[in-house]
């Protein structure tokens, strides 16, 4: 590398190298660049607020120089005070590989289809309740089957397709009992994409890859977490603009973008700020890791 001083970054997640697919694949590439990398688990940070020290982070009980860059890959489980790392971070100056405001919209998924369904996106209809659940509303507004969904989730959890009203008060009640204090929202089911959906990785703004993913089960959902399996399958310029509108609304610079299949066109279902792609690079055979590290190497060195 000469004289050029040597990038460092961050990778941000909860379990150590050889836990997890995507981590393990990010290192690898990073090495390849000569870039000094390092996973860092946000239980080893202390955050300490001064008008003084402004280069640097507590990590492991001592303070560490900051990094160039840091790259969270904590998804939807990005609790307040992974949230604070990141802020404090980008605050002191650190490139943040999909910032803390981005995160937060993914995250909440209601907020990040009103800020797509805003700018004329093509996003399911949501509806946004509250227990005791006004079922004469609902049932004005959404037929059944109907998508139930947590406010924040990954992998298809927290998701449920209920049948008839019958299901959706017995689904209500079970929320209502274990989990009162949970935000629920309701969309309408897209019967042509039963099964089947379309996941894009998008890297600055532009497609890096698309894949059909199907349940193999009957089960409505078509995660290959969930057992399902996947084909590469070809970018047309629907999906391009689709993808490529959602990663610029919400500022992300790595997305993932989930899309059902509605009589001939395409629909939002979610966005995210980390996706998986272990199944990307087994199915489709594109090296998203490396992707992903010359953006990042680019942009830092830029």
């Amino acid at each position: 590398m000469g004289n050029r001083k040597q990038m460092n970054g961050w990778i941000i997640h909860k379990k150590s190298l050889g836990e997890n697919f995507e981590v393990d694949r990010l290192v690898e590439e990073f090495k390849k660049q000569g870039v000094d990398i390092r996973v860092v688990n946000p239980k080893d940070v202390d955050i300490f607020v001064d008008r003084d020290d402004r280069k640097s982070i507590i990590v492991d009980g001592k303070p560490r120089k900051l990094p160039d860059f840091v790259l969270p890959r904590t998804g939807s489980g990005t609790t307040y005070f992974i949230k604070a790392i990141i802020r404090h971070m980008e605050r002191l100056g650190v490139v943040m590989i999909n910032g803390s405001e981005s995160i937060d919209a993914v995250k909440d998924k209601l907020y990040s289809q009103q800020i797509l369904g805003q700018s004329n996106l093509p996003v399911p209809k949501t509806m946004l309740v509250k227990h005791p659940i006004n079922l004469e509303l609902v049932e004005k507004n959404l037929n059944y089957p109907m998508i139930v969904k947590t406010l924040s989730g990954s992998y298809g959890s927290g998701v449920f397709l209920v049948e008839d009203r019958k299901q959706f008060r017995q689904l209500m009640k079970m929320a209502e009992l274990t989990k009162p204090s949970y935000n629920i929202i309701l969309q309408e089911f897209i019967q042509d994409s039963y099964g089947k959906d379309l996941r894009v990785l998008v890297v600055n703004g532009k497609v890096v890859g698309c894949m059909m993913r199907q349940s193999v089960d009957g089960d409505f959902r078509a995660n290959i977490t969930r057992g399902g399996e996947a084909i590469p399958y070809q970018v047309d310029e629907d999906i391009e603009w689709i993808a490529g509108e959602c990663s610029r609304l919400l500022n992300l610079d790595i997305a993932g973008v989930d899309l059902l299949f509605n009589d001939g066109t395409y629909t939002i279902c979610e966005v995210n700020s980390a996706p998986g792609f272990e199944g990307m690079e087994k199915f489709t055979k594109v090296n998203v890791g490396e992707k992903i590290v010359n953006y990042v190497v680019k942009k830092i060195g830029s």
